[in-house]
């Protein structure tokens, strides 16, 4: 079995404020997807912002993961785990994870879901 080998988009991503997605403050934005090329396990990765403001309020429908890049997140679940997350920290979570997003200032992290482009 060959390998299909990979797929470069050069230039994708230029600007980390993607589109306002929810309150007044929370951007987030799909850079690519592979739903086009893998359609029964499509992974989607791109931008999330929060800015100060009302807090996001979200419950997982997939499993995701994000990495903290810049600024700083309070970040808590259901069962009443906090954590104060900054650059390097890394997240998991779970499909039917309730979990609550809030920022002094801002917060900027990359992310890759199992789910379709766009799907939220």
């Amino acid at each position: 079995m060959s390998s299909p080998g990979m797929h470069h988009y050069p230039n994708a991503q230029k600007e980390y404020k993607p589109p306002l997605i929810a309150n007044e403050n929370a951007y987030l934005g799909d850079v690519f997807s592979s739903d086009k090329i893998n359609p029964e396990t499509p992974i989607s990765a791109g931008f999330y912002r929060l800015e100060k403001g009302t807090p996001l309020e979200y419950t997982y429908t997939y499993d995701e993961m994000k990495i903290i890049v810049e600024g700083s997140f309070t970040i808590s679940d259901e069962t009443g785990k906090k954590v104060n997350a900054k650059p390097g920290d890394v997240f998991f979570f779970p499909k039917g994870s309730k979990i609550t997003f809030t920022t002094d200032d801002y917060g900027l992290a990359f992310f890759t879901g199992q789910r379709k482009e766009g799907a939220l």
